[in-house]
């Protein structure tokens, strides 16, 4: 179960560290305003519903590869670690064939200065992030099902818990003033790093099962 935990944990931490996913917050923060009490509570709301539908579709997945397992356990064991070998290396090439990449909210510059109540803003960004579940952690879920529920809950509580807490302290950074980096790496090579730790996962996996 190490590995499920450890693979949760990393994802966790590069999909927080997408810049698209906080830094629109601070900048809608900023422009409205907002205290860092209300700034906080946008970016839990977000993340929130970012995660729930994410969790839920993961769920699924799960849900799917544990009756697999049952039937054809070693057929699934092998297909996990394919699974995520194969992800990784589309990533991979995605963020090789595109230059522009799929954000999960963009900030439009004149609905901000049209000063749009609180309610509405964070509303739009909870729909917004709900409506785009990750794709790189439902894969892992299939990986995780090899552990039956137990695996499938490691992943959902990690997932859940550490993005919430990673956003929430590169808000509270931003707001600061600490993480002023440059952050077009990461903004454009979003990909490649999740495919080069999704393969890495695959790897792991395989010959941690085999």
């Amino acid at each position: 179960m190490w590995q499920i935990f450890l693979g949760s944990l990393l994802l966790s931490l590069i999909h927080a560290l997408i810049p698209h996913h906080w830094i629109p917050l601070i900048a809608i923060s900023k422009a409205e305003n907002w205290t860092k009490r209300e700034t906080f509570f946008a970016t839990f709301v977000t993340g929130f519903s970012h995660m729930l539908s994410t969790i839920i579709i993961g769920i699924i997945v799960g849900f799917v590869g544990i009756k697999l397992s049952e039937s054809y356990s070693e057929i699934t064991s092998l297909a996990a670690p394919t699974i995520l070998l194969g992800m990784g290396i589309i990533f991979l090439i995605l963020d090789f064939r595109t230059s522009k990449h799929h954000h999960h909210f963009d900030i439009e510059e004149e609905r901000i200065k049209n000063k749009r109540s609180k309610t509405a803003i964070i509303t739009s960004l909870g729909l917004a992030m709900f409506l785009t579940p990750c794709l790189e952690i439902e894969v892992f879920y299939f990986q995780a099902a090899n552990y039956g529920w137990p695996g499938i809950i490691v992943v959902s509580a990690v997932y859940l818990v550490m993005t919430l807490l990673f956003m929430l302290l590169l808000v509270h950074l931003g707001l600061k003033g600490i993480n002023r980096f440059n952050s077009n790496f990461l903004e454009h090579h979003a990909k490649s790093i999740t495919g080069v730790i999704l393969i890495i996962l695959g790897f792991i996996a395989y010959f941690v099962e085999f």
